[in-house]
């Protein structure tokens, strides 16, 4: 099959944090199968610069570009069929990005979620200027989104309910493009959201998010797991209660990891009453084995910078070779092309 005639689908991962369970089930996880489908032509891009909006502090940027792409890696993200890079290795990514904020209106980017967030958290302070805080990273976020998803012309994006909003952008900035220059630039981009993808909850009961810093890293070690896992919080039914697997953050991380049989065997536990301890223990013991060997495999790459290095280089070059491809097209489509 010829590499236009496959689906293409982009995922991006900001790298302002630690991977967690919740970024796994969420993301990770079915993104890693896709890159195994060779129908597929999966792009997958450590989103730096996105990093950039919310955290000024170098270290954490550089630490966590490397904690998810050894994350990916160990998970097992086949880069010879996948193609997997990091967003500011791609020049070409910024020059479409002020293209596109060219033909983008201005009134698109004000009902953007993140900003009207900010504006209504300042208004709600009482600060006279609604804009306080606000960066032109934020404002214009959407716009870089965009150019991620439209660079490699993507058919299909995996995103949370929160992102459809900035899908439905890029298709309209990509429309907007193409009815201006007069021709077909871009495929028009569709938001995947998982039906059965659950946002798993934390340890306080909230979904798990590292700005609510409820999160349960990874490859936390095994000892940092247990602490973990025995931290979430339960209500204060008795051993012998029957207890209801349903608002349980506890079953619904175990089930997003366990297989049917073993989801409804824990399922019966939790009707003839077990003990939040042995729950818990249960809970501790499955994921601290289904974890081992890519927590093996995670330390060896945090240890081999080199190598994480030499793979997103290569995956780079591929990247590279087709968004040089889609820029001179672009460029000569706004009147920017060589003169000979």
């Amino acid at each position: 099959m010829s590499q236009t005639a496959k689906t293409r689908v982009l995922t991006g991962i900001t790298t302002s944090g630690t991977p967690h369970l919740g970024n796994y089930v969420g993301a990770i996880k079915p993104a890693i199968e896709a890159s195994q489908d060779p129908n597929v032509q999966s792009f997958y891009f450590l989103a730096d610069y996105h990093a950039l909006i919310k955290c000024q502090d170098p270290k954490r940027v550089q630490e966590s570009r490397l904690e998810i792409a050894a994350t990916w890696l160990a998970l097992g993200l086949d880069t010879d069929n996948a193609i997997f890079y990091r967003q500011s290795d791609l020049i070409e990514v910024q020059e479409l990005s002020w293209m596109l904020s060219c033909v983008c209106a201005k009134g698109l980017m004000n009902r953007a979620h993140a900003y009207k967030a900010a504006v209504a958290e300042n208004e709600e302070a009482g600060d006279q200027d609604a804009d306080k805080g606000v960066t032109m990273g934020l404002f214009g976020y959407p716009v870089l989104m965009a150019a991620d998803i439209l660079m490699f012309n993507a058919n299909k994006v995996p995103v949370g309910r929160d992102q459809i909003q900035h899908i439905e952008m890029a298709r309209d900035m990509a429309g907007r493009f193409n009815h201006l220059y007069k021709g077909q630039y871009f495929t028009l981009p569709e938001a995947v959201v998982s039906e059965t993808g659950e946002v798993l909850k934390g340890l306080d009961g909230r979904k798990m998010s590292k700005s609510y810093n409820n999160t349960i890293p990874l490859f936390s070690p095994e000892k940092k797991l247990q602490k973990l896992v025995r931290k979430i919080k339960t209500n204060s039914l008795e051993p012998g209660e029957p207890k209801d697997p349903e608002t349980c953050t506890l079953f619904q991380i175990y089930s997003a990891f366990a297989n049917e049989s073993e989801t409804a065997a824990l399922r019966e536990q939790y009707a003839a009453g077990i003990g939040w301890g042995d729950a818990k223990n249960q809970v501790f013991e499955y994921l601290n084995a289904h974890l081992a060997e890519p927590r093996e495999r995670y330390a060896a790459l945090m240890e081999d910078p080199a190598y994480i290095e030499s793979v997103l280089q290569k995956g780079a070059l591929r990247a590279r070779e087709e968004a040089a491809m889609t820029m001179d097209k672009l460029r000569s489509a706004v009147g920017l092309g060589r003169f000979v």
